[in-house]
């Protein structure tokens, strides 16, 4: 399983996963700066105004590549649903990658190759070696994933309404 080079570094989805988990976390801390500074400073809504649309964008972002990285380590569905879950909690996606790391779930490189292991001929395991083997293009993909996800949403309109 060779790793995804970047220039001089290797990113592995254990690197990628504590990086989303990471800016989860900033953006949360963004997003309560906002709300303190909306309704104890009243400086108006533009600040959660922004502060909310950067969280959901990044929040999305680390949904999707829990849902990856998910796929590539083989976990149960349960576990990926708890590491998405995670965002929904302020800063738990740096205990949850904590967590899993320490178990041992965010061990290895990308799944490039077929092994002897029977999944690795189902569909799936096909498609995501396919896709892991193209990085600019799954992450193209990814980010048309986000923009659409995004757009949904904001023509929805906020939580609570306006």
């Amino acid at each position: 399983m060779p790793p995804v080079t970047t220039g001089r570094r290797t990113v592995t989805p254990e690197t990628l996963f504590r990086v989303f988990a990471l800016l989860e976390t900033i953006t949360w801390t963004m997003l309560i700066v906002a709300m303190l500074l909306k309704y104890v400073v009243g400086v108006g809504d533009w600040p959660v105004s922004i502060a909310g649309f950067v969280h959901g964008l990044v929040f999305i972002a680390y949904a999707l590549l829990a849902a990856v990285v998910a796929v590539n380590q083989r976990w149960k569905l349960g576990l990926a649903a708890l590491a998405v879950a995670s965002a929904v909690v302020p800063y738990a996606t740096i205990p949850m990658e904590r967590w899993l790391a320490r178990h041992g779930h965010l061990e290895g490189g990308w799944r490039t190759e077929a092994t002897d292991d029977p999944r690795d001929a189902r569909p799936l395991d096909r498609m995501f070696r396919w896709a892991i083997k193209r990085p600019l293009p799954l992450a193209a993909a990814l980010l048309v994933a986000l923009a659409v996800i995004m757009t949904t949403l904001l023509m929805v309109g906020p939580p609570g309404g306006k």
